[in-house]
């Protein structure tokens, strides 16, 4: 990262998602409910409301500070790049889902289809802008590669991986294939790295089994994973091929 040159983009990018990061809580309710979980086992507590979510205290403010602290790092990687038309909008809406996730192990679709929509018209704009038609097929054939290889996993573990998770693939699976392989490789790796090594180091720390069996939201960890890849994975993966 070119932290002088690209200090003005990140200070407008994380004014921007901050701005975004604020309005969160009052997105997060208006969401309707999802319908009541019948895998919940038995003396796991209910699903947060998420009316209940949106009222913590201090929630905005933590919320716009973890949208604009994303958004600050993204400019400095980038600079007045067109590709930042498709990866700053979303980034409340990220930051929303992995909240949400966190609490309540739900990724709502309602935050997912519009995640969808602001990086496909930002890659249609990138497009219009510089003429990269390549770039756009790859960001296809990885949303379609990520929508698979996440459908097979929840498919042979439901308990593992949540259908949300599945659909919110292929939204940063278009966003990261539209960077590189590597900004797509890294970023999807990065996301099982960040949810499986925790709670493998819990589980031997305590020495308890079944923390290895509970449900844990892979949402939060996705999502950052999203954003190694962003920053890192392009030029990790070039070190990679050339060692």
């Amino acid at each position: 990262m070119d932290w002088v040159a690209h200090a003005d983009t990140a200070a407008v990018a994380a004014l921007l998602c901050g701005l975004g990061g604020l309005l969160v809580p009052r997105l997060i309710a208006v969401l309707p409910e999802p319908d009541p979980d019948d895998e919940l086992e038995q003396g796991e507590p209910d699903k947060e409301l998420y009316a209940d979510l949106a009222r913590r205290p201090g929630l905005p403010w933590r919320l716009g500070l973890v949208a604009a602290v994303a958004g600050a790092l993204i400019g400095f990687a980038y600079g007045w790049e067109w590709v930042l038309t498709y990866l700053l909008p979303p980034v409340p809406l990220l930051v929303a889902l992995g909240f949400i996730d966190l609490r309540t192990r739900y990724l709502p679709t309602r935050l997912i289809q519009p995640t969808y929509a602001l990086v496909a018209v930002g890659i249609v704009v990138t497009w219009a802008a510089t003429g990269d038609l390549h770039s756009v097929v790859r960001a296809a054939v990885a949303a379609a590669l990520g929508f698979v290889v996440y459908f097979v996993l929840f498919f042979i573990s439901p308990r593992g991986m949540a259908f949300g998770d599945v659909r919110l693939s292929g939204a940063v699976g278009l966003a990261l294939g539209h960077l590189g392989w590597g900004a797509f490789l890294v970023g999807m790796y990065s996301g099982f790295l960040l949810f499986g090594i925790p709670g493998l180091l819990v589980a031997l720390v305590r020495w308890d089994r079944a923390l290895l069996k509970a449900r844990y939201p892979y949402g939060p960890a996705m999502i950052v994973g999203v954003l190694v890849g962003v920053l890192w994975g392009n030029q990790w993966w070039a070190a990679f091929l050339q060692r």
